[in-house]
């Protein structure tokens, strides 16, 4: 590998040291926000094309913006599509994070699409993806492409243990509105101390980092504040979105007004 630390590598770094990382969402398109971020200390920006506004060309300046500030960038991807994995492992992303991985099945084609033959079916041409690792051959690349598999089905729930098992795999990241949803639960935010309907919710979070433990895998959790951002590292988590960059702004936005008005 190149002679300075890729991105990937330190976040594991992090992780082989026992810290907790802990990032923004991105859903604004925009390098501004992905900057401010890294400067403030962010480990991560990981940005959201699934539900955030961004592009294919916006996410490229977010990532430029991340590095610049010294943030590791990843991507959320919108499916478990391995065109899509490739496109944005090439463009930069040192990692990614694929929604509602159902099954094993699912989770091994995402790994194979993060890893190039034999061990995958990964397309060489690391247009951007050389400069963030460091090195231009397949092993590195690989080495240090993260793979996270998203659980929040009830598939995805009932398949725990067999997705986590999967060769290759980095981590699970816990989708908590989706998880909500699927256990018959509103998508609110999760909370430091649920309330008693919110328990099932609760516990499927703790399975999850079980299973991460179990299997040497990194635990991540969707959080919407630093109090609850904090209460999952302390718990074990290990991959933590502390926010989403459109909610932090709106409910700043909304404070700070209504503290003009007298509100």
């Amino acid at each position: 590998m190149g002679t300075t630390t890729s991105a990937g590598q330190r976040l594991r770094g992090k992780w082989e040291a026992g810290e907790p990382a802990f990032g923004l969402w991105a859903g604004i398109p925009t390098s501004i926000t992905a900057e401010l971020a890294a400067r403030a200390g962010y480990d991560y920006v990981c940005v959201d094309l699934q539900h955030g506004l961004g592009t294919e060309a916006t996410m490229v300046s977010m990532f430029e913006a991340a590095e610049v500030g010294g943030a590791v960038p990843l991507a959320r991807l919108a499916w478990n599509e391995p065109w899509l994995i490739m496109r944005a492992l090439d463009l930069g992303a040192a990692g990614v994070i694929l929604p509602l991985i159902d099954n094993a099945g699912e989770a091994a084609r995402a790994v194979e699409a993060c890893r190039y033959p034999p061990r995958g079916r990964r397309s060489y041409g690391p247009i951007r993806a050389e400069l963030v690792v460091g090195s231009a051959t397949p092993e590195d690349l690989e080495h240090d492409a993260l793979c996270f598999a998203m659980i929040e089905t009830r598939d995805g729930l009932d398949n725990l243990e067999e997705i986590a098992a999967t060769p290759g795999l980095d981590g699970l990241y816990v989708g908590p509105s989706d998880l909500s949803i699927a256990l018959g639960l509103p998508p609110r935010a999760v909370q430091t101390d649920p309330a008693e309907d919110r328990k099932p919710l609760a516990d499927a979070i703790e399975r999850v980092r079980i299973a991460c433990e179990a299997h040497s895998l990194i635990s991540g959790m969707h959080c919407a504040g630093g109090a609850v951002a904090k209460h999952y590292a302390d718990e074990g988590f290990r991959l933590i979105t502390v926010g989403v960059d459109s909610s932090m702004f709106r409910s700043t936005v909304n404070r700070e007004l209504a503290a003009a008005r007298g509100g």
